[in-house]
């Protein structure tokens, strides 16, 4: 498992940026949403702990249409935008599809070079795997993602 060793536990708050004056959006997927609730509560806690300015939720119905609400999130000059999803697997190739689409569209919103977009889409192939990642047993990925934004943020 590649996150065995790896999980929001060893976040170091102390050793963050400070987020102070600094705009963050997070766009959430309102599929899964006991999962992506994890996740946001996750991020904004790292936030508000870290001293952001401004913290806006923008909801969408799923984790593809993370990329038009992130790509209008930049517009509105943001410091960072945090994409919150989460895709289970299940019995047909969507799965797939959606995975691979939300995956190519922030990685072409980060290509711009606007601002950072941080990749916050779980993609499981299990309620448990998710649910270990976000909140469980192996940390809150909402929290690392916003550790991430901030970084990001200050470069």
């Amino acid at each position: 498992m590649a996150t065995e060793n790896q999980n929001s536990n060893h976040l170091l708050l102390d050793t963050l940026p400070s987020a102070k004056g600094l705009r963050f959006a997070l766009v959430v997927s309102h599929w899964n949403t006991e999962i992506t609730e994890s996740l946001y509560e996750g991020a904004k806690n790292i936030l508000t702990q870290k001293n952001a300015r401004q913290i806006d939720r923008i909801d969408v119905p799923g984790s593809f249409e993370l990329v038009y609400a992130s790509r209008s999130a930049i517009d509105r000059r943001y410091d960072a935008v945090i994409a919150i999803g989460s895709v289970i697997r299940g019995e047909t190739s969507h799965f797939d599809y959606v995975c691979q689409g939300v995956t190519n569209g922030i990685q072409q919103l980060n290509a711009l070079g606007k601002t950072p977009v941080i990749f916050c889409v779980l993609t499981d192939d299990n309620l448990e795997q998710s649910r270990a990642r976000s909140g469980g047993t192996l940390g809150n990925k909402g929290e690392e993602a916003a550790a991430a934004a901030i970084q990001m943020a200050r470069l």
